[in-house]
């Protein structure tokens, strides 16, 4: 049987759920391991996000008569490793704000990339709805990405430096 745009998009769907799901774990963890007070408010804030943005993802399952699953996603599972050895390898020194920023801007891109396809494939299938859910978390992504390379280019980065 031919696959569809639709089968790409539920499956990319997937992808993303499952990706969510593992930033869901990951960002207690880079919270805690981040040491100025300014990043760790960031990652605490974007983990109430995200917890809001897997709740759309289930509105976005449940619209398409699907039931919300996740599929391994092997991108993400590699980015928060590189992000878990930052940690390790970096820890106590004044790099490591730095170095986590930079793990968490790769997980912002992989999910902009991700939401910006899967809106423009939801506005190809005529799925309204969707297109304004997919649409609300890739604005809380991009913002995300913004306030991570000011709190690099305004603290981190120089400190890492110095």
């Amino acid at each position: 049987m031919a696959k569809t745009l639709e089968d790409l998009f539920y499956d990319t769907l997937k992808d993303i759920y499952y990706a969510e799901r593992q930033i869901l774990k990951a960002l207690p963890k880079m919270a805690r391991a981040a040491q100025s007070a300014e990043l760790k408010a960031g990652f605490e804030k974007h983990l109430e996000e995200t917890e809001g943005q897997v709740e759309r993802l289930q509105q976005i399952f449940e619209l398409m008569g699907k039931r919300a699953q996740g599929k391994t996603c092997e991108a993400i599972q590699g980015i928060i490793a590189e992000g878990e050895e930052i940690i390790d390898e970096f820890k106590g020194t004044p790099a490591l704000d730095a170095g986590l920023i930079s793990s968490a801007q790769a997980v912002e891109h992989y999910e902009i990339a991700r939401y910006g396809t899967l809106k423009t494939w939801a506005q190809t299938l005529g799925l309204k709805d969707v297109v304004g859910l997919l649409d609300q978390t890739l604005q809380q992504e991009s913002n995300a990405d913004k306030t991570l390379s000011k709190l690099a280019t305004s603290a981190a980065n120089r400190k890492a430096a110095a």
